[in-house]
């Protein structure tokens, strides 16, 4: 073949391949958008069969009033309770039962202080509360040292007198302006808005006398959380606090005591524990040292002892010290003081197992922030016992064992090992905090039980900070305060590489925020690796360095973005949909949602609101799935949403 009609059948070729590659391009971009198509996943079960963490509390019934001493006409019992977010100590109420109702609404001198019947020493208490604008209570452990109920929403820096503080002393022989002292304020403020139910929990410890009756311990707050935050841990009190008499009325046992003449207040879900000095006796103590077995235990009738003696405490202070392959055991009698359900618990890093009359009660392998548990029902008298431990990474080390029995707190067994030992404070570590521009930090961030891995946690310089599902495209949890702790992700190797909120936390849905659906009845889908057509877009950042997060679902783009008003606990929400098709958006969902007036909801049992005013778009309230889910249908084509999450 000449040359010349080689060179002309290669442009040839070059120039078809050339009108393909258009023609091609030309047809894909006339391509129709590929429909979006989302898979529902299996809805996940609750094991209703997993071990319970405590032992039974003692639920304060609240079908009448016959639960507490004889109450004053201020009080009630109710079916459901709404405050006006607008109007100070305003409250209204429904007829049923379940909720305790202080109205406050007598002339004054005759609203009255209620009373339990039982009286209390050493107390576990845990309670929900509802506090209308402006309002004020307390709870008074034996009607002598207050833990403050007030209003103390959007206060920046909480004092004794804020939700959750233990109020001060008082001594009216000193000069005015200098009779109050020994007030303690919350370590931060972790109260909710007027009108959302607020979760309160205290480890209270009576004052301690002698045989003569004279007082050789003070009473003391072991801790406080309020929210799920701990705000108070070991708070001496040398006296009672203001208003629960003086130092010559300080006793053993005495009433939990209700404020009723400071404004009006609501209660649910009331329970308590009583606590004695029990303790479990441990004694015929022998401890055993045996070869390094590797990853297991096994019998040990078939491994190598090295060392048995005589000890008369029961510690691993020795083995968990030092970087050390070495398994233990100890053998002896624990002496039961009441007979009744024990809860036995074990977190170890290395391999641990609990023997009660030779009989396994549990073994627990490797596990830093979880606990094994078996609660048994034993008889009051003595049984042998044997605690084995293998440390058999020398690198990961420890091993604790904790029993909670009838009138006997938590504690643990071995000794020198704090009940608080491998408890997360947030406000220590390494804090990561926004000064005078806001930051982002990328992690993974557990939510509901699960970690998600593509998250940004965005900080603001106002204290309002939020998490974002850069995979899905969600918000995951907001809260208040401080920052972010991310010991977890920086400290050593890391351990969870999970930032921790700093404050008190709400969390959302966490679910995709946008989906097709086929009608208002279609359950809300779940990502799944196999649904396509969702892409993320990444973020900008505007003038205050607040990102703007973008992402398509089909031809739908949709931009999120967060900002702060000035001086309020809220986030607001602002959406721009273009090319929206068949599209809804789910704003809230959880066990209940309620309608307010100008179009404000409150979400999960009043955990927070939906302030959705300002739009013309109206939600809507399914329930699906034994689910409240609040939705609102996007119009096609371009639009935008606003709305505030306030907590």
């Amino acid at each position: 073949m000449k040359k010349h009609n080689l060179i002309k059948i290669q442009r040839m070729r070059y120039l078809f391949f050339v009108f393909i590659s258009i023609c091609f391009t030309f047809f894909s971009s006339c391509k129709k958008e590929e429909e979006v198509i989302f898979t529902q996943a299996p809805t996940k079960k609750e094991n209703t069969n997993s071990p319970k963490d405590y032992l039974p509390f003692t639920k304060i019934e609240l079908n009448n009033l016959t639960s507490f001493q004889p109450a004053g006409a201020n009080w009630k019992i109710v079916g459901e309770v709404i405050t006006d977010r607008n109007a100070k100590k305003t409250i209204t109420a429904a007829e049923g039962t379940g909720i305790l109702l202080n109205k406050n609404d007598q002339e004054k001198g005759k609203n009255k202080n209620l009373f339990t019947p039982f009286e209390h020493g050493d107390i576990e208490l845990e309670l929900d509360v509802m506090i209308p604008v402006g309002s004020n209570s307390g709870l008074y452990f034996q009607s002598r040292y207050e833990v403050q109920i007030f209003d103390s929403w959007n206060v920046e820096n909480p004092k004794y007198a804020d939700m959750g503080g233990i109020y001060q002393r008082w001594n009216k022989e000193a000069p005015k302006g200098e009779e109050g002292y020994e007030g303690y304020s919350p370590r931060v403020n972790a109260a909710k808005a007027p009108g959302l139910w607020q979760h309160l929990k205290v480890i209270f410890h009576a004052p301690k006398f002698n045989n003569t009756g004279k007082k050789i311990k003070n009473a003391w707050f072991e801790k406080v959380w309020l929210n799920g935050f701990l705000i108070h841990e070991n708070v001496d009190l040398s006296g009672p606090t203001r208003g629960g008499g003086t130092n010559a009325d300080e006793r053993a046992t005495g009433p939990l005591m209700i404020q009723g003449d400071h404004g009006p207040v609501a209660f649910k879900n009331i329970r308590y524990k009583l606590y004695d000095d029990k303790k479990i006796g441990v004694t015929n103590l022998v401890r055993t040292e045996y070869e390094s077995p590797g990853k297991t235990i096994g019998s040990l009738d078939t491994i190598v002892k090295v060392k048995e003696e005589k000890v008369n405490t029961l510690s691993l202070n020795d083995i968990t010290s030092k970087r050390e392959r070495k398994m233990v055991a100890f053998s002896g009698i624990l002496s039961i003081p009441k007979s009744g359900d024990y809860l036995f618990s074990s977190q170890t890093t290395g391999i641990a197992e609990f023997y009660l009359n030779d009989k396994k009660v549990f073994r627990f392998n490797n596990s830093r922030d979880q606990f094994g548990f078996n609660k048994i029902t034993l008889e009051k008298g003595n049984i042998p016992f044997t605690v084995v431990y293998n440390q058999h990474a020398p690198w990961s080390r420890g091993c604790n064992l904790f029993v909670e029995g009838p009138e006997m707190q938590r504690y643990s067994l071995f000794e020198g090992v704090s009940k608080n030992v491998g408890d997360f404070d947030p406000l220590k570590g390494i804090i990561v905090e926004p000064k005078d521009k806001p930051i982002m930090q990328r992690s993974f961030v557990h939510h509901k039980d699960e970690k998600y891995t593509h998250c940004i946690s965005v900080g603001s310089p106002q204290g309002v900070h939020y998490s974002y599902n850069l995979a899905t495209g969600s918000l995951l949890k907001v809260w208040s305060g401080s920052f972010l702790n991310t010991t977890h992700m920086w400290l050593s190797r890391g351990f969870k590489q999970s930032g921790e909120p700093i404050g008190l936390a709400i969390s959302m849905h966490g679910d995709l925020e946008f989906a097709p659906l086929e009608t208002v009845n279609t359950p809300w889908p779940v990502p799944l690796p196999e649904n396509e057509g969702f892409k993320q877009l990444g973020y900008e950042l505007d003038n205050s360095r607040m990102p703007a997060f973008s992402y398509k679902i089909g031809p739908t783009v949709i931009t999120n973005k967060f900002s702060v008003p000035e001086g309020t606990r809220q986030l607001k929400k602002s959406v721009t949909i273009s090319k929206a098709r068949n599209l809804w958006h789910k704003i809230a969902d959880g066990d209940s949602i309620k309608v307010l007036p100008d179009n404000v909801y409150v979400i999960n049992n009043e955990s927070y609101y939906i302030d959705f005013s300002g739009n013309n778009l109206k939600p809507e309230i399914r329930n699906i799935n034994d689910k409240m889910e609040l939705l609102v249908k996007i119009p096609e084509g371009n639009s935008s949403i606003n709305y505030s999450i306030i907590w």
